[in-house]
């Protein structure tokens, strides 16, 4: 009888497994992103591709003295602030590509994006997450921001 009842639940669980896979969603409309994950405050995944903002800068959050790291240990505290304020930003919100500047030197597109219709390169620098770095070609314009001398 117990045996039964296994062989029963798995088949349940098949039939339900099932029921999900024939799940259809709709296409997101053009420029709207169905999935942003982030890797830190300024750049991550869009609909499983490597994207980084365009012409703006987040502290680093890799370990401090490693060639993409923090330079100081203050850098990475306020870079883990800024992945965590974008998250909770983003989280279930209107998010639209609103400019495409093509691909970077690592393969990342260089995107302009907006969250519930506002530029979140701007929220960004308001709320104090972001600097403007901008660049043009590829080529930064100016030195990278300094996040260790003047923190906000």
């Amino acid at each position: 009888m117990a045996r039964y009842l296994v062989l029963l639940a798995g088949l349940a669980g098949l039939l339900a497994l099932q029921a999900c896979e024939a799940v259809q969603l709709e296409p997101a409309p053009a420029g709207q992103v169905r999935e942003l994950r982030w890797s830190d405050g300024d750049s991550g995944h869009i609909d499983g591709e490597r994207f980084r903002l365009a012409d703006i800068d987040a502290p680093e959050t890799g370990s401090v003295g490693t060639r993409s790291g923090a330079r100081c240990e203050r850098e990475r505290e306020l870079g883990f602030e800024a992945k965590t304020w974008m998250i909770a930003l983003t989280r279930r919100a209107a998010i639209t590509i609103t400019g495409d500047h093509g691909a970077d030197r690592y393969g990342r597109r260089v995107l302009r994006l907006s969250v519930n219709g506002q530029d979140l390169a701007d929220t960004g620098i308001a709320a104090g997450h972001l600097r403007t770095w901008p660049h043009r070609n590829g080529r930064a314009q100016t030195q990278k921001p300094d996040w260790c001398g003047n923190a906000r």
